[in-house]
């Protein structure tokens, strides 16, 4: 596999944040030397009921068994513990609405909303390992309903509220659900999303579902279904209520997450009570350290693998007070999410590259409005982040002062898998590399056959080893499961994305394989590309995909998004063309480059790449249901019609 450039040329080291990262070190090789020893003790960061009868049961590999018959809630660990102790009234979320409505929740009041739902539950039929839907905005009811759902047993599956209903009726048929809560609707953009109308569309094609629990939020008309729909309100005390906690074995399903590829269905990832828990747990505690009094705002939506690992699990875990906000950190204005963190007065930000590189296009101006002095820590998440974007979150927003925790993992892997270890001595950080694995996360750099390549080269990223967090299966096709993951590299865990590994151990993710552009026989990564547009002052935001062509294989297409005060310059293609002939060579120059103002996001803010790429080469871009900007669609068609018009010239 070809050597990146990009390592030497753009990705200078940072100054240190802490001496040494000797306790790192000392963790993590007592966790491949001695992993037995080593999880019994991790384990203790949660109650448990009952105590398992071995770390970890690999006679059906690789369908791992993590602290098989041990007894735990996931419920309990977030909530009972806490209250029975000494943080009933500390705050357990604070929710802020694109309106500014807002509202305190203790770990005390959770406690009784969750306990009240979770009787509600019962009362409607559910019972240990029913299967459920949630499909709602960002509102405390959803992590209400996660965790009463988790109390009783039940099998959750929390459908993204940017879906559209034939996705949420895939969902709803292949978890066999039998219960679905929902909301009238909510506002986005200061839009109103009809988030009933859209289950109503979806339960047409379904027939498990027995009765639609729905949450009063937009307060727009919607038809209630006598006999299947029942609104929140009406079935929800404030009493005093305790329903008691199932004991549920580690290896009883939580939650199942359905994960869409590029082609085929969604993939019903299935994460257990035990292992699952542990993992979350201890990757928060070992990447951002987080301390009693802190407030963590983890700024991705709740219906991802992010939000219910560090929206809910982990922060609810750890006993820590998380920022809660139902909308897009662009509304009413710019600064929206400068202006939350001043309020209040936020120590840990954890967000996304995409978002940082959307609100880098507006300037250091907002900002710096704004007191952003609490911040102790930055994290991202969600892709790798390019150094253009991590530089100026690290100076802009961070005032050099907070190290950035640059997180990888996947849905699949439940937690953090790669990331800077702040909680176990902070490495020198280098812009762009999420720097080392965490405990008991044993990675390895693959050739196409096998092989692992030297440091420096790019190649497949496989996992030698399971850890706590792995999901168990997916839903309903364990022989894809293996297939998918396990076949590839003999047993190894392969989750489908490039990788590099300096000479100093630090890992660089390259984004996805499938990604990989093939330019006259050179494999390119197109986030080497994108890198190097976005490394140039003028933009702000880029997608790379390649183009067939019967000389070269495929030739390199982008669309970019400049920043506001470069948007008359005609002249910014060919220094653009300039830049990265220089930076990376002429094979990485862009056939084409198109400006436009928008590229095609999903409402959690990552840009869709696969819609930009069938929009420009006239293809049908299957389901766009989590689009925000359907406007960005028809600027890829306009500019791509005016490019052949000038072409055929």
């Amino acid at each position: 596999m070809a050597k990146s450039k990009t390592q030497s040329n753009v990705l200078p080291m940072s100054e240190v944040f802490h001496p040494g990262i000797e306790t790192y070190k000392q963790v993590y090789n007592e966790s491949l030397e001695k992993p037995d020893a080593f999880w019994e003790k991790q384990a203790q960061v949660l109650d448990w009921f009952q105590k398992w009868d071995k770390v970890l049961d690999e006679s059906e590999a690789p369908f791992y068994k993590w602290f098989p018959n041990g007894k735990i809630n996931a419920s309990y660990n977030a909530l009972d513990r806490h209250v029975n102790r000494n943080r009933r009234n500390k705050a357990a979320f604070i929710w802020i609405s694109e309106n500014d409505e807002e509202k305190i929740v203790t770990y005390d009041g959770l406690y009784l909303r969750v306990n009240n739902f979770a009787k509600s539950l019962k009362d409607l039929g559910i019972k240990k390992g029913d299967r459920i839907i949630i499909y709602l905005p960002m509102i405390l009811e959803a992590p209400v309903a996660m965790l009463a759902a988790a109390r009783i047993g039940a099998v959750f599956s929390f459908v993204f509220a940017g879906f559209g209903a034939g996705a949420l009726a895939e969902r709803m048929n292949d978890s066999k659900a039998k219960l679905v809560i929902t909301a009238d609707g909510f506002q986005r953009g200061g839009k109103m999303v009809k988030l009933k109308d859209i289950v109503d569309e979806a339960l047409v094609q379904v027939s498990s579902v027995e009765s639609v629990v729905v949450v009063r939020r937009g307060r727009n008309d919607i038809q209630m279904q006598e006999g299947r729909d029942i609104w929140w309100h009406d079935i929800v005390s404030r009493k005093q209520i305790y329903v008691e906690p199932e004991w549920m074995d580690a290896n009883d399903p939580l939650y199942i997450l359905y994960t869409s590829g590029t082609t085929g269905k969604p993939k019903g990832a299935v994460h257990g009570n035990g292992g699952y828990s542990v993992w979350v747990a201890n990757t928060m505690k070992w990447a951002f350290n987080p301390q009693e009094d802190d407030r963590w705002w983890c700024a991705a939506d709740i219906g991802w693998v992010t939000g219910h690992s560090y929206i809910v699990f982990a922060p609810l875990f750890l006993g820590l007070t998380s920022i809660m906000y139902e909308g897009a950190i662009t509304y009413p204005g710019p600064d929206r999410m400068w202006e939350l963190i001043e309020r209040y007065r936020v120590n840990l930000l954890y967000t996304s590259p995409t978002a940082i590189r959307t609100l880098m296009r507006y300037g250091e101006k907002y900002p710096e409005m704004h007191d952003l002095s609490s911040l102790r820590v930055l994290g991202t998440v969600g892709e790798p982040i390019n150094p253009a974007a991590w530089k100026w979150y690290y100076d802009i927003i961070g005032k050099s002062n907070s190290p950035i925790i640059d997180t990888y993992w996947q849905t699949e892997t439940g937690g953090f898998m790669i990331a800077p270890p702040l909680g176990l001595g902070l490495p020198p950080l280098k812009p762009g590399s999420g720097t080392f694995p965490m405990p008991g996360v044993d990675p390895v750099i693959l050739d196409e056959n096998g092989i692992e390549v030297a440091p420096g080269e790019k190649g497949f990223i496989a996992y030698k080893r399971p850890w706590p967090g792995m999901f168990m299966t997916l839903n309903n096709d364990p022989e894809r499961f293996k297939r998918t993951y396990f076949e590839k590299f003999n047993g190894m865990y392969y989750c489908g994305d490039y990788a590099i590994k300096d000479n100093d151990g630090y890992f660089w993710l390259l984004g996805r394989a499938d990604e990989v552009l093939n330019i006259s026989g050179h494999r390119l990564g197109t986030i080497e590309i994108e890198d190097a547009l976005i490394a140039s002052h003028e933009v702000a935001e880029a997608a790379v995909f390649g183009r067939p062509d019967k000389v070269k294989g495929e030739v390199i297409v982008a669309f970019i998004v400049v920043k506001d005060q470069y948007e008359q310059d005609g002249e910014i293609v060919g220094k653009l063309r300039k830049k990265i002939r220089a930076d990376l060579g002429p094979i990485y120059v862009p056939e084409e480059i198109h400006v436009v103002k928008g590229l095609p996001k999903t409402r959690s803010g990552k840009i869709m790449r696969r819609v930009v790429k069938a929009v420009a080469l006239n293809e049908v871009p299957g389901d766009i249901s989590t689009l925000e900007n359907s406007a960005s669609v028809e600027e890829i068609k306009d500019a791509i019609e005016g490019f052949r018009r000038e072409a055929s010239n």
